[in-house]
């Protein structure tokens, strides 16, 4: 028997205790509740039928409970009493509403053969008497794994987290994670945090805010004209409910300015090719056994503190906003090292939550540069050392087939520019890579604007490797006038949708200058293949 344990208590048993043998029969006492007319939390159907078992425990909730077991683990050996008489209660209470609700079922007084009394199995005699706890150990926080066992070989990483508000009159918590020292402030508005983040030259931003509507949605308003067709709700909110973890949805009154202005400033970032994910810091402290701020702000600082996190809000008064900061810049990590979960749909980008374990992932090739600098060729080699190969092309030479228009150079580019002036170059980079399907090794030709390095980083993390190929003008002309016969070498480089491939270059993590023969990107190829998976961090 729960109280709302469909929704929280079975899942939580069966993700912390895998392989547990709950009971087949299994009754909610929340739903059985409102089935005759008791509604609301278990304490206030408590109140409502006047049982009083609480005593001197009676300001205690779910929140101070969880509290209760942090101070136990840091030293505090009554709190463990505590804890247990609290749970105690709660079971004892779960007795007298269920005889209650039995009560009131009329016309089914056939439902159990005898009499039932609940209370008497779930407050015994005695009931009220605590054994004896064992006292406090730290192997309760230096058995868990922390920073350094999980991230030794990213001493360099370079994340910004963003606890963000729903207005620039209240302040924001920002934090920049480099290795394991965090740096805080508050940051208010959004220039400030625009301008204070691409200072801090971060490899990924990782923001606590929705960026993305439900599918179908257009808008945050209410009048959106889809509203009551898609709601206001995500997956990733969907999934994160159903396994028990409390999250708002996207689009509920409260949080619309919350989802706009996150939605703006992942777009500005993705513009200047920065990759932003979606985190949720409530969640990946509990994934993490981080205490979370609604604990109390000194639970979540040693939290953060003893998972491996240094830096002045060690003893420096900051804001709770600041430390979830701290937080969503942990997932960033977590993130960047294969080691994260992404929750949503095909249609929503995803919401990242950490995951304790290191998964094989795809070691991915990126290759941009200028007109007839290679990027085919040293793409092609590649595929002939096994990776799997994709291009931006290929989507939009199927578009053009749709469409019964030739396959030329001077449709690609137009229908490209179409697609990226229309806002739709996320979705382009999205079928392009799938193309590629599930291959361990994937090379991807042609990326054109800074938002597709953005793309690939956000959905490879540290394992994606970017390249811009370059070439002399007057090799690269020559190049270009022997193979193509369609367009002029100054009308192709000068289409729109080469305007900002320049940009890419500072965005790689290497650059080739192919101004010599075949054996060269041969010999280049070859250091790329021996390269493996090896995390990629540092621009050049």
């Amino acid at each position: 028997m729960t109280f709302n344990g469909i929704r929280f208590d079975t899942k939580f048993l069966n993700k912390e205790c895998p392989g547990i043998a709950l009971p087949g029969t299994h009754i909610d006492l929340m739903y059985l509740c409102r089935r005759v007319g008791l509604k609301g939390g278990q304490k206030a159907i408590e109140k409502t039928l006047g049982i009083d078992l609480r005593d001197e425990l009676a300001d205690i909730n779910g929140a101070a409970a969880v509290t209760l077991w942090h101070r136990y683990v840091r030293g505090d050996k009554e709190a463990l009493s505590d804890l247990i008489h609290y749970n105690r209660i709660d079971i004892a209470a779960m007795g007298v509403i269920f005889d209650e609700a039995l009560s009131r079922l009329s016309g089914q007084s056939d439902l159990f053969l005898e009499n039932t009394c609940f209370i008497d199995w779930s407050a015994p005699s005695g009931w009220r008497k605590l054994p004896d706890v064992p006292p406090p150990t730290r192997k309760l926080i230096e058995g868990r794994v922390g920073y350094k066992d999980l991230f030794c070989g990213f001493a360099g990483l370079r994340v910004v987290g963003i606890d963000l508000t729903g207005s620039e009159k209240r302040a924001s918590g920002w934090s920049l994670l480099h290795g394991h020292e965090a740096q805080t402030s508050s940051v208010s508005s959004d220039s400030d945090l625009i301008g204070k983040t691409i200072r801090a030259r971060p490899h990924i931003v990782s923001i606590d805010s929705p960026l993305c509507l439900p599918a179908g949605r257009i808008s945050v308003e209410d009048d959106d004209p889809g509203r009551a067709e898609f709601g206001i709700m995500r997956e990733s909110e969907r999934v994160l409910k159903r396994r028990g973890v409390n999250v708002y949805p996207c689009l509920i009154q409260s949080m619309q300015k919350l989802t706009a202005r996150g939605m703006q400033l992942a777009r500005t970032f993705r513009e200047r090719g920065i990759p932003v994910i979606e985190s949720y810091p409530g969640a990946a402290q509990d994934i993490m056994r981080i205490p979370r701020k609604g604990t109390g702000e000194e639970w979540l600082r040693a939290g953060l503190r003893e998972f491996g996190i240094t830096g002045a809000f060690e003893t420096r008064k900051v804001t709770h906003d600041e430390l979830d900061a701290i937080t969503s810049a942990l997932v960033g990590i977590f993130h960047m090292a294969g080691m994260s979960e992404a929750l949503g749909s095909e249609e929503e980008p995803p919401l990242v939550v950490p995951r304790i374990k290191k998964e094989p992932l795809a070691a991915v090739v990126g290759i941009s540069g200028s007109i007839a600098a290679g990027k085919t060729t040293l793409a092609y080699a590649l595929k002939r050392r096994g990776f799997s190969y994709t291009r931006f092309s290929l989507v939009l030479d199927d578009m053009l087939k749709e469409k019964n228009r030739p396959l030329t150079r001077s449709n690609r580019q137009t229908l490209g520019n179409e697609i990226n002036t229309s806002g739709r170059q996320r979705w382009l980079s999205e079928r392009t890579v799938k193309l590629a399907g599930s291959a361990e090794r994937i090379v991807i030709d042609g990326l054109r604007f800074p938002d597709d390095n953005a793309f690939m980083v956000e959905r490879f993390g540290s394992r994606f490797f970017h390249v811009y190929m370059d070439a002399a003008e007057e090799v690269r002309r020559l190049r270009f006038d022997q193979r193509d016969g369609d367009i002029g070498f100054d009308n192709a480089s000068n289409a729109d949708v080469e305007r900002r491939v320049s940009d890419l270059r500072s965005l790689s993590h290497d650059v080739f200058v192919n101004d010599g023969d075949m054996s060269d990107i041969e010999r280049y190829a070859e250091r790329i293949q021996n390269r493996g998976a090896e995390p990629c961090l540092f621009r050049s």
